[in-house]
């Protein structure tokens, strides 16, 4: 799935008075990116923070491999779970130890698994990885960008979509694809059903085709924002459509009305989404948590602020932090979880000196002191250019104020969790 989506220009406090009575997994230190449900209700969610996360009665397990955001995440047939990510690898895991299948030459955006056990793999590289136990990976090219989608129809039949805008059927005996469908913007999710498939783009669409002619059987949504998550439920009786505003949709699959819409959260992206087999759409994105929505609920979704935020507004220091800093990074000493280091003592700080955190080698090795001058010329610059090699992610704030009340604002925030 596609994970470039901008966050939202205006952020709030959150109050933590509201949404106290949804059920939530609670846990991660960075977006949630993927959710799984496997058939006895264990659900692994893959995370920014680079982490697997379990979960057995709300209870998590960490499972620790990847270098990067866990973006994709899949219950296997024989009970165990493979997990893919910014890291660019491919782990499987049993009993919660790894072992790495290979490595694509971009991220991995997601994961299906063909009835015989072979797992495909989707790239931002424009390759489809196709993984066995006792075989090297078959590559399939054909897609002019990166592959945000893969989905198995039947052993000898792949579906793949991706930012080039085409929907594709693969005949994975012999490698050659035919394009069913091009749709004039990227194409972000896909999900199969019995009898549809389904796929949402970066223009918010939402279309809806039958696969043996592939003749368009629905097309909705909005010229807006993104489609980010899709999910059919274990009955395939409903689809659920997750946007980069935070607004779900639930529709039925047999005659395609709209079930009911709301707003999951004022935070940002709906990344992941995923069905229970408890009656209960399952919601992740910016807030490090997965919130449980009610479907069958008398009177429906009364909890439509569970993740809203107070109209307190915060200083510009505080939203440029929050909008380049926060997801992966904790003002504290202590990392919780997070991509990132913590930033408790920022000013005067080595460059990769943090204890107990994994720095690339760039980082470890590097003489940048953090102060006023070099803290402006990272976003400046933007961290690829300014320190080439760093897994830190591609951003800038070009604003030289916005710059400037960032600064000051770290300045006061992290001295004051200094000892």
């Amino acid at each position: 799935m596609l994970r470039g989506a901008g966050l939202l220009v205006l952020l709030f406090l959150p109050d933590p008075t509201i949404g106290q009575e949804m059920d939530t997994l609670t846990g991660h230190g960075g977006a949630v990116l993927e959710i799984a449900v496997a058939d006895d209700g264990t659900i692994a969610t893959g995370s920014f923070d680079n982490s697997v996360g379990i979960w057995n009665e709300r209870s998590p397990t960490w499972l620790e491999g990847h270098d990067a955001a866990v973006t994709a995440v899949e219950f296997m047939d024989d009970g165990t779970l493979a997990s893919a990510g910014d890291d660019f690898a491919l782990i499987r895991w049993q009993e919660g130890e790894a072992s790495v299948l290979g490595h694509h030459r971009g991220k991995v955006s997601d994961i299906a698994q063909a009835p015989d056990g072979t797992l495909a793999t989707a790239s931002w590289d424009g390759t489809i990885g196709l993984w066995t136990t006792d075989n090297p990976p078959v590559w399939l090219t054909g897609h002019a960008s990166g592959v945000n989608a893969v989905s198995y129809m039947d052993n000898a039949t792949l579906l793949s979509a991706g930012a080039d805008g085409t929907l594709r059927v693969w005949d994975v005996s012999d490698g050659s694809n035919r394009i069913v469908y091009s749709h004039g913007f990227g194409i972000n999710v896909m999900e199969t059903a019995s009898n549809r498939v389904l796929i949402g783009t970066v223009d918010g669409r939402t279309i809806v085709f039958e696969p043996q002619d592939w003749t368009t059987v629905a097309e909705f949504g909005t010229d807006r924002d993104p489609v980010l998550s899709l999910a059919v439920s274990p009955d395939q009786s409903r689809f659920a459509v997750g946007d980069g505003a935070g607004h779900i949709t639930v529709m039925s699959m047999p005659d395609l009305t709209v079930e009911r819409e709301f707003t999951a959260t004022a935070n940002g992206p709906v990344w992941a989404l995923a069905f229970d087999g408890e009656g209960h759409l399952l919601a992740g994105g910016l807030d490090h948590r997965v919130f449980f929505w009610p479907l069958d609920s008398d009177p429906p979704l009364q909890l439509m602020a569970a993740n809203a935020q107070s109209n307190v507004p915060v200083s510009n220091g505080a939203r440029q932090f929050q909008r380049k800093c926060a997801v992966c990074h904790t003002l504290t000493n202590d990392r919780s979880r997070r991509a990132g280091p913590a930033l408790g003592g920022l000013f005067g700080r080595r460059a990769g000196s943090m204890p107990n955190y994994p720095y690339s080698e760039i980082l470890a090795n590097s003489d940048i002191i953090w102060d006023a001058e070099t803290i402006d010329a990272l976003f400046d610059e933007g961290p690829d250019h300014y320190i080439p090699g760093s897994r830190m992610p591609m951003q800038r704030i070009t604003g030289p104020e916005d710059r400037e009340d960032l600064i000051a604002w770290l300045r006061d925030a992290t001295a004051l969790t200094e000892e």
